[in-house]
């Protein structure tokens, strides 16, 4: 049975004390042995495209200052070269905050929107979540593996205009809620992410072609109404894998989602945006 899904309240104590111990141990999980890094990039794209996607960098959203967004495109200007060109060679590991770094005013960072505890505030760097959400979506249509990944504990926008499944993005959280894959191919990848004027533009390339191709789908996909007055979203996450002639090789687990629900699902949509 499904525990009860609904908003917690922590003490700022609690958070002071929860975010020291966690960066501490993501520290140490960078600085050991455990992982081989990748570190290298090359400017020249790898020959094959394997997948491509793109989001738009705006969206209007009640009640949400757009100042925000615009500030957001900023923080990824700066983040996006960071990770642009880096080569993931068999056995290594691509750690997205590890190769970022922190996100300080210092370094031209602004800030943008950002979700805590259920709403919505400024903080340094906000925003970033695009670039991870893309990267771990490309991910499913590749072969590579994700080792960790966080998901959004609240579904903050309606369906209007989705063109993914819910759940199928990455949360992050400077430096202990990362996003992490590992090559277990014996190809080489090099992941491509830019910035354009409208568009949050990416695509994982290798120097091999694409044997087949890949399509994420959801199932037992429910919202429901929680005692305590909200609502919640739920569905379970598969990935298929199918041939270059479009034989269905396997399908495989990827994520079970719950998350609180940031608007009304029975509200009209002209309600949620302006």
């Amino acid at each position: 049975m499904m525990a009860l899904l609904q908003p917690q309240k922590r003490s700022r104590l609690r958070l002071w004390a929860g975010k020291k111990y966690f960066t501490l141990r993501r520290y140490a999980l960078w600085y050991s042995r455990k992982f081989h890094f990748a570190r290298q990039k090359q400017s020249s794209l790898l020959p094959y495209a394997h997948f491509t996607h793109q989001t738009p960098l705006l969206r209007q959203l009640k009640d949400v200052d757009m100042q925000y967004q615009y500030q957001k495109i900023i923080n990824l200007r700066l983040a996006a070269p960071k990770l642009h060109g880096i080569l993931l060679r068999p056995g290594e590991t691509f750690s997205y905050w590890r190769l970022i770094g922190k996100p300080t005013a210092r370094k031209g960072y602004m800030p943008g929107m950002a979700l805590f505890c259920g709403h919505y505030h400024a903080g340094i760097g906000g925003g970033l979540c695009q670039l991870s959400n893309l990267i771990f979506w490309m991910t499913l249509h590749t072969p590579l593996t994700v080792i960790e990944r966080y998901r959004h504990s609240y579904d903050m926008f309606p369906d209007a205009n989705r063109t993914q499944p819910f759940g199928s993005g990455a949360t992050c959280i400077y430096p202990y809620q990362d996003l992490m894959i590992r090559n277990d191919t014996p190809d080489t990848w090099q992941l491509c992410v830019q910035v354009g004027a409208d568009m949050l533009m990416g695509s994982w390339q290798c120097d091999s072609p694409p044997q087949g191709w890949y399509k994420v789908i959801e199932r037992e996909h429910h919202m429901d109404s929680e005692p305590w007055g909200g609502f919640s979203r739920h569905n379970i996450l598969y990935r298929q894998h199918f041939s270059a002639d479009g034989l269905l090789l396997d399908e495989t687990y990827i994520t079970e989602n719950h998350a609180l629900m940031m608007y009304s699902p029975f509200l009209p949509e002209t309600t949620l945006s302006v």
